[in-house]
């Protein structure tokens, strides 16, 4: 994993199968000569948060209110209470966390709180979700800071990202390369994990970074892991598998776990329903 950064201090403690080619990113036909490509949006630290070791963002639904209170999203590795089991969910569990809330050019406004842990897990994907003290309104108001808004559709290869760091006020900038269907890493798995170019070169401490689309300036995934030594499917060095079982590792290559299967789990007041309609994260 990109794992949090006391992590990656020890000595290789957690954060993760033959070869499969990349997915290529599908060719576009060029617009009509009368259509007009959306610019990019500006993506920058604004909304970010840093954590005791890994990064973070504040984060908000279509559905969300202004006066809802505030959630904050990181990786199910970055849980203050170590790593959650394979096959665990935890829900709704006391937390007392501060996050460092960052302005558009990365510097420390403000502490936020949490009051609790709505939402974590390691099991198919890698999310923490956190509630602060504080609501969307109060922190605009406070701070002029606005959250990002998680996407809930399915990203698309090809699409240009950047990985904005809250820790280490870094930003990551390349494209999706494609989606893994299985990703392991130690006693871990996760389903359909996106794959980045190259150049999204993640470290220790980038752990829960917001992935967000630079055309819609939405948040697409959550960063969390790469392979880093070359390894087979251990920790941190996460192994690709595909759905016939073949095992690709990819050193030096670095993966998110998408987030729009988020939306569909929380409703009125930004409240968690495991069994809202649409809503497949794992339940405990």
């Amino acid at each position: 994993m990109n794992k949090p950064l006391l992590a990656a201090l020890s000595a290789l403690a957690l954060a993760g199968l033959g070869a499969a080619p990349a997915v290529a990113a599908p060719l576009t036909a060029a617009p009509a000569p009368h259509q007009v490509k959306s610019p990019a949006v500006t993506v920058n630290f604004a909304g970010t948060v840093s954590l005791s070791d890994c990064s973070g963002s504040i984060i908000r639904f279509a559905g969300s209110a202004d006066s809802d209170p505030a959630l904050v999203l990181t990786n199910g590795h970055c849980l203050e209470t170590g790593f959650p089991d394979p096959g665990q969910v935890i829900t709704g569990q006391s937390s007392s966390r501060t996050f460092g809330l960052l302005n558009a050019s990365g510097s420390k406004i403000a502490t936020l709180r949490a009051n609790q842990v709505v939402y974590s897990t390691m099991t198919d994907t890698d999310v923490t979700i956190y509630r602060l003290t504080s609501t969307y309104a109060q922190i605009k108001s406070s701070y002029g800071i606005n959250a990002l808004t998680v996407s809930d559709t399915h990203p698309t290869a090809g699409t240009a990202i950047k990985v904005v760091s809250g820790y280490w006020k870094t930003t990551y900038s390349c494209n999706v390369d494609g989606f893994v269907y299985r990703l392991k890493e130690g006693d871990w798995t996760w389903k359909d994990s996106i794959r980045y170019t190259s150049s999204c070169n993640t470290i220790g401490g980038t752990s829960g970074s917001p992935v967000i689309d630079t055309t819609t300036g939405k948040v697409i995934a959550v960063n969390n892991t790469g392979n880093e030594d070359g390894q087979r499917c251990t920790v941190n060095n996460p192994c690709e598998v595909d759905a016939g079982g073949n095992i690709t590792v990819r050193q030096g290559i670095n993966y998110a776990e998408e987030t729009y299967q988020i939306p569909a789990c929380f409703t009125t007041g930004n409240k968690l329903d495991l069994g809202a309609a649409g809503c497949v994260l794992p339940k405990p």
